[in-house]
């Protein structure tokens, strides 16, 4: 199994589950990484299920038992929570090599190629085919307004989505940092608005409850995330995880910008030529205010 990819490992099970099973499934989703924690009677309890079916569950995901599948719970939290600073210094990146131990290195630049070109392959290849179709239907759904919201580095992300699909429909806005104009947006929403989170490890605590808000409105989330998943993904209508290997101790943006671009491939071919008229129109306005 992927490291740190156990919640989306059973959200690709689901289909292969009993009945019983997915009860037990749906419990650990909807309270995860916590409910993983909890005893195998506990967690039958809430799932309504027996303490054997608990166990066949975790037999179905590769476990030999529940205290191995906490203990791969365990090792996932560790990684979940790594920050720049301790994978620096648990990697010891940086650290001084002898002239033979730089000798035998790769170059940074070979490393980048063997480390972003795996991370986006796998990437895409995991990328669960309903949840990529089901954004696109999402983001190409003229009634839906579309709203964007990222973090500390992924804002970025949000803002790259949120510029193309500005040029190809109409109700594309981000929300905003300014707490009465946040607040004005987000009491204003309802069953017609799609949200577009960008969450990776080191969640910020705001996400999880901006979308927990849009889904007690009845609109719809998207959320993309890493492969060790955002709480917000628990909200979540789509998730679009990504691997974030890099060449240093900084998670990578590249595999995520893959997934986008290709979002994005996806909603021009849907839209057609209402995405070719949008964006001609919009050249256009841009070359007469003397934008371009």
């Amino acid at each position: 199994m992927t490291s740190g990819a156990l919640a989306d490992e059973i959200r690709r099970k689901l289909g292969e589950l009993s009945p019983a099973e997915r009860k037990v499934a749906r419990v650990l989703l909807a309270g995860y990484p916590s409910a993983g924690f909890e005893t195998v009677a506990t967690l039958a309890e809430r799932a309504a299920v027996s303490a054997p079916t608990v166990l066949r569950f975790v037999n179905r995901l590769g476990y030999r038992g529940f205290p191995d599948f906490q203990t791969a719970l365990r090792s996932e939290l560790a990684e979940r929570m790594a920050s720049p600073l301790s994978l620096y210094e648990s990697t010891g990146f940086g650290q001084p090599r002898t002239r033979a131990e730089a000798d035998e290195e790769p170059s940074i630049t070979q490393q980048a190629t063997r480390v972003f070109s795996e991370a986006v392959s796998r990437t895409l290849a995991e990328i669960p085919p309903h949840d990529f179709e089901h954004a696109v239907r999402l983001l190409t759904d003229r009634k839906r307004r579309i709203t964007l919201a990222g973090g500390r580095f992924s804002h970025l992300l949000a803002q790259y989505l949120g510029l193309h699909l500005m040029q190809l429909r109409d109700d594309v806005r981000f929300l905003p940092d300014r707490q009465v104009e946040r607040t004005a947006l987000l009491t204003s929403l309802h069953r017609r608005d799609v949200l577009v989170v960008f969450d990776y490890r080191r969640y910020e605590e705001d996400k999880p409850l901006l979308a927990q808000l849009v889904h007690e409105q009845g609109g719809r989330v998207i959320v993309f995330t890493d492969t060790w998943l955002s709480p917000t993904a628990a909200h979540a209508d789509v998730v679009l995880p990504s691997h974030v290997t890099a060449p240093s101790p900084y998670d990578s943006l590249v595999p995520t910008v893959a997934v986008i671009e290709t979002l994005v491939a996806g909603v021009l071919a849907e839209l057609g030529q209402d995405a070719h008229d949008h964006l001609r129109d919009s050249e256009d306005t841009a070359r007469h205010l003397g934008l371009y």
